[in-house]
């Protein structure tokens, strides 16, 4: 796993507190995580399918035709 910095409004780091003092997630960082993967899994509606070494094909692909 990696380690990324992101900036968040105020208003989101909040409730995501608010979920960790819940006891919904054990962590912001988990409660991140989880929001990331449901975001990819409705963008990239395949993304649950593809396996590390698919995904890495796909996104050379993309870069590729930007390119």
């Amino acid at each position: 796993m990696k380690i990324i910095t992101i900036n968040l409004p105020e208003k989101y780091l909040q409730a995501i507190q608010i979920l960790n003092d819940m006891g919904v997630y054990p962590s912001r960082s988990e409660a991140i995580r989880n929001a990331l993967r449901e975001f990819l899994t409705k963008e990239l509606k395949m993304f649950k399918d593809l396996d590390e070494e698919s995904f890495k094909m796909l996104i050379r692909s993309k870069s590729n035709k930007n390119n």
